[in-house]
This record gives C-alpha cells, structure tokens and sequence, in this order.
C-alpha cells in the first residue's frame, strides 16, 4: 500500500519501536499521527522531527474511545504498538489486560468505524512461550508464560476475528527482542540490553536473573521498524501473521560477556540472581516468511548494533551512574515495595 502524503495512525508513538516506526513512515513520505499516553512513551523521541516533517502528536489512552476516535479520524493506516510491558504484567495483571487486550479490541473496533484501508498489529514473540522446537516458524504452538504475552495473544485474536468477520484488512507481526536507540532501562520497562550497557559503562556488573542459559533472538529497532513498514505496503499480508527477528540467537549469558568486552569493561563478572518469574527460556524465530512474504531480512548485524548502542548511550550528555538511578533492579515488583 502506498504511504506517500497518506495520514498514518501509530498509536504508542513516542515509545521505543514506535518512535523508530514514527521516523520510517515520515521518511517515507508519510503524514503522521501519534496517540500516546507518554506512561511508557517520551516526547523527547519525537522533537527533532517536528522541524522536518508533518507529525501530529495526541495525548491520549487506546482506553478512551472518545480519543481513539478523535485519532482515528482520516487515517489511512493504522499501526497498532500502545501496550504495557512483561514486567509489568506480573505486578499489575489486571492493568496489563486492560490495556493491551481490551485496548487492542478498542483500537480495532475505532479503526473500522472510521473505514482504516489497513490495520498493521504489532504483536510480540512472548505469545510463543519457550520453544519447542527451533527455529520457531509462524505455525508455532503458541503458549505465553505471562499474562503480557496472555494479552498480546488476545490482542491477535482479536484482529483475525475482525479480518474473518468483518473482512477489515488486519496484518499482524511479531517482533522479537528489539535493541536499540532510545530502548528502556528504567522501571518496569527496561530490558537486558540497555540494563547491562549501562551498568557497565558505570563500572558496575550486569546482573543475570538465572543461570544464563536462556537465548532470545535481538533484533536491531531500525530493522525491526522497518519489518513493520514492509507488512504494512504488503498486499499479500493481509490477513497473515509473521516473525519480525535476525534468525540468530545469543544466551544471555554470552550477552553479558559481550556487552563487557564492547564497553572495555572485562574487569567485571556478572553477578547471578534468581530466575525471574515467567522467563522465556529460548526464543529463535524462523524467518524464511517474512523474507518470502515481505522481502525483509534484518541488515544490522548484533555486534554493530551493540556498539551502536553503546555510542547512543554514550550521547547524551548524562552520566551513566544518573541514568541507573532510574533502573529497577527487580522490576517486576510494584517499585514501592521493592528492597
């Protein structure tokens, strides 16, 4: 589908993937709207584009209609990223649904209304739970571990029943562990990657909830972003769901060795700490269909996308010990009752 000088929704914008989506669609010649309720999203993502491109930003909740609707308005293209994160499912189970289910099933219903010529749904590999057998295709038994990936599951029902019933033009995708610029270190948002950079360029050990062994498929953002554009121009995905992911894999403990090296930093070891409740032990896509299907194969190799990391982090002009006041180590626990 033809993007130039159409209006493009996104809802979860100023987020991580979302703000990467954000600067793929404007550069390809895109209008673009935001829906954000900057919990997790920042606009600090956003500025630098405002000076170049038609973007609008609305702050709103994919749990309001009235502001759904309002978003909705004239968009050609919905994308659909608002959601809130694994960790923060396991402290706030309810919320978590409430959002990323119920919150899709809203953004779905408002898209239709509106008479959106596509709905791109961002989905998540935690749908898949541990694998079975690997690498992981499309047909994988799905079977979260969480209630995150419980309601990103939902979330994907919820878009094929509107396909299969209304014949509303759904695409849905599953990214794999995105790394990257403006990725989440903080609070219930942040991720192995970001925690372990920053706690080495502060000198201080990363820490490894478990013995290490778990493997995940890294995937760079600016990949991962444009996988996402990929399903959206593509006529033969509608309807489809499909892997967005390097078809490599790392444990998390060779992570933590890497991560070291890159930062200079291999005076440190990695401290252990107890296994993390609903962990994914391995996570490998198969990505044979999205090459097939979209001709998209990821173009960032992990260790450049490491360092590309690293130099972002280096960037911003903020000391590493002031960025890791905002980490919580523990961080599916609700932060006021951490110890």
């Amino acid at each position: 589908m033809e993007l130039t000088n159409r209006l493009v929704l996104v809802t979860g914008g100023a987020g991580f993937i979302g703000s990467h989506l954000v600067e793929a669609l404007l550069n390809a010649g895109a209008r673009v709207r935001v829906l954000d309720n900057f919990i997790n999203g920042r606009m600090e993502n956003l500025p630098p584009l405002f000076y170049r491109y038609p973007l609008q930003v609305i702050a709103g909740d994919v749990r309001d209609g009235p502001a759904l609707t309002e978003a909705c308005k004239g968009v050609a293209v919905v994308f659909h990223l608002a959601c809130l994160g694994v960790r923060h499912s396991i402290h706030s189970p309810k919320e978590n649904h409430e959002v990323n289910a119920l919150g899709t099933l809203r953004t779905l219903a408002a898209a239709r209304a509106s008479g959106v010529a596509r709905f791109v749904y961002v989905s998540s590999s935690e749908v898949y739970g541990t694998a079975l057998r690997v690498p992981m295709d499309e047909s994988h038994t799905t079977f979260p571990r969480t209630v995150y990936g419980a309601s990103k599951l939902a979330g994907e029902a919820y878009a094929r029943a509107y396909y299969h019933t209304y014949d509303f033009p759904i695409v849905i995708v599953r990214p794999f562990n995105a790394y990257g610029p403006r990725c989440h270190h903080e609070g219930d948002s942040g991720e192995v990657i970001p925690k372990f950079v920053l706690r080495a360029l502060a000198g201080r050990p990363p820490i490894i909830f478990g013995d290490g062994s778990q493997r995940r498929d890294f995937t760079f953002v600016k990949d991962t972003a444009r996988g996402i554009l990929l399903a959206a121009n593509s006529e033969a995905a509608l309807g489809e769901t499909v892997n967005l992911a390097s078809g490599c894999e790392v444990s998390i403990g060779a992570l933590a060795e890497l991560v070291l090296r890159l930062t200079g930093r291999t005076d440190l070891r990695p401290q252990y700490a107890p296994p993390r409740p609903g962990d994914v032990q391995r996570l490998f896509a198969d990505v044979e269909y999205a090459a097939d299907l979209l001709r998209f194969r990821p173009s960032t190799p992990f260790e450049i996308g490491l360092q590309n990391l690293i130099a972002w982090y280096q960037s911003l002009g903020r000391r590493p010990e002031e960025l890791l006041e905002e980490e919580q180590v523990s961080n599916w626990i609700p932060q006021e009752f951490e110890r």
